[in-house]
């Protein structure tokens, strides 16, 4: 769990993670071989969003791990700014779900991921 002032982790900076609202601007040197975005990219945005989400449950001395994830990729997207938003749905105390839709500058939903969590 990310406590306040805490460095994100290396991935997070590299892609440019902010952990105010989960911003990403992409652009060609997030590419696949086919010039749009790589899924990577999403799935690292939402992995990010999801967590904080998540993380935002545990009391002190807790942890997550990731038993499962799932992504579903639904627009393509060359460069873009995105936007992950997390929602944690009722959990009970050891496993909770995680959805998290991604949403360019328009708020046109490009992907839409989900997880389940564990508590540590």
């Amino acid at each position: 769990m990310l406590k306040d002032n805490a460095p994100l982790p290396p991935i997070a900076q590299l892609i440019g993670v902010r952990l105010t609202s989960i911003e990403f601007q992409g652009g060609e040197q997030h590419a696949n071989p086919t010039g749009i975005l790589h899924g990577g990219v999403f799935c690292d945005i939402a992995d990010a969003a999801r967590g904080i989400a998540y993380a935002s449950t545990l009391e002190e001395g807790e942890t997550l791990a990731t038993p499962e994830l799932r992504i579903n990729f639904l627009k393509r997207v060359w460069q873009a700014k995105l936007r992950a938003i997390g929602k944690v749905f009722p959990k009970s105390h050891t496993v909770g779900l995680v959805e998290c839709n991604i949403l360019d500058e328009k708020d046109s939903l490009i992907a839409r991921a989900s997880c389940t969590y564990m508590t540590l």
